[in-house]
């Protein structure tokens, strides 16, 4: 498929930066082909290091997605500590620590579950490994030995995935729970052991009646985040 400038929507980035927000409950109705395929038209033209497009996309299906879905949850089932291809955040302190809390906590309070209700805490967490009912997901992988610069060039490609999906009224969340069950992806999608499994992303039609897409995370200040140098 060519497709140039012209195919896509012309929504000032800003609306979108502002508009675009991780979707936690979809409607089962696929997203047709076509328009599903311009997303990552749209996002193959992320920059990378040394042009080096790194990422690679095993894109589903409904039919695939339910086998990917019931993969993963027999695998938290049989192997409770999971595991990745890249090792996790040693720990999240300070601002870091804060504003995860604070993410975990306005989804909890926007879906009515308590602090202490554990048995509601699980089984929202086991709706990552069904997509919150999604019916696609895209597995990002990259060359093991690519290693971090290979990761750096596939985040920016989620990005630019989750933008070009918003600006076509498209659902997405990028999920990092389905990757840290990477025997249950190959498994699936048969995906080698020489690409490291770095993101899923869940894709779809939002469900705007449902309570887990009604809240959205804070964002940190400019003065926070960019340091100005004269």
């Amino acid at each position: 498929m060519t497709s140039t400038a012209d195919d896509v929507s012309t929504l000032n980035f800003a609306d979108l930066a502002f508009a675009r927000h991780s979707v936690r409950a979809f409607l089962p109705d696929p997203v047709p082909a076509d328009r599903l395929e311009r997303v990552f038209v749209v996002a193959q033209q992320t920059a990378s290091w040394c042009n080096a497009q790194s990422w690679r996309v095993d894109l589903t299906g409904p039919l695939t997605t339910r086998r990917l879905a019931d993969a993963l949850l027999e695998d938290v089932r049989s192997n409770p500590a999971g595991g990745s291809d890249i090792p996790p955040p040693a720990s999240y302190e300070n601002e870091y620590a804060d504003r995860r809390r604070g993410s975990g906590y306005a989804l909890y309070n926007a879906l009515g579950i308590e602090r202490g209700d554990r048995p509601g805490r699980t089984r929202q967490m086991l709706r990552n490994y069904e997509f919150f009912g999604a019916p696609h997901v895209a597995i990002v992988s990259s060359p093991a030995a690519l290693g971090p610069y290979g990761y750096v060039d596939c985040g920016g490609f989620v990005a630019n995935v989750l933008n070009a999906a918003q600006s076509l009224s498209i659902g997405a969340i990028a999920q990092a729970a389905v990757v840290l069950r990477p025997r249950a992806v190959r498994s699936v999608l048969a995906i080698p052991e020489d690409r490291h499994l770095v993101c899923g992303i869940a894709l779809g039609f939002e469900d705007l009646a449902h309570p887990a897409n009604a809240f959205r995370t804070e964002r940190a200040t400019i003065e926070e985040t960019v340091r100005i140098h004269p």
